[in-house]
């Protein structure tokens, strides 16, 4: 039985991943670590991956929060209850493998900021992040934005509904005289 297993390994030896030798460890291909060894595999779960993945996208600026609006309903609900903890992977997908890992991100970003510019600084801090801390390789990063921020938000939203109204009276009063 070990000419077969030596014909396959010789015959896929020209394919990209061939088959390791017994005793020897199998690596990622960001050198990162091996996952997997002689002396056993390491195997880390989709929540690893993507609490890392949601804390390294919050550490990008002009990312104001993570999740689409249900996700955020949910989380402020969760922030309001005493002793609860705020949770890292909202807004964050991800699909993990023996070797590689897939991210989806849901944003809500920051009123002024460069979207292009902000995407491709998250997906380099969510892959460097990945890849040094899991030793995956990151396939992609899927960034879907959500919402925009609006400073004026920050300021209206004190809990008693009041800012909503007096914005909306005041829209009217302009709107009103323009039309006149």
């Amino acid at each position: 039985m070990s000419n077969p297993t030596t014909q396959s390994t010789t015959s896929t030896s020209t394919s990209q991943s061939p088959a390791p030798a017994p005793g020897t460890s199998v690596s990622t291909s960001t050198g990162g670590g091996a996952l997997a060894s002689s002396q056993g595999a390491t195997h880390i779960a989709e929540t690893v991956v993507a609490k890392i993945a949601g804390l390294a996208a919050r550490d990008v600026h002009g990312i104001h929060r993570l999740g689409g609006g249900a996700g955020r309903a949910l989380g402020a609900l969760r922030e309001r209850i005493p002793g609860a903890s705020t949770n890292v992977s909202q807004g964050v997908h991800v699909e993990v493998g023996e070797k590689q890992a897939a991210v989806d991100l849901s944003v809500v970003v920051e009123y002024g900021v460069a979207i292009a510019d902000l995407a491709a600084a998250a997906r380099r801090n969510v892959i460097t992040a990945l890849e040094r801390m899991t030793g995956l390789e990151v396939v992609e990063v899927n960034i879907s934005v959500t919402d925009v921020h609006l400073p004026s938000e920050d300021d209206d939203n004190d809990g008693s509904g009041e800012g909503e109204h007096r914005s909306g009276e005041q829209g009217r009063t302009s709107s009103s005289s323009r039309v006149q």
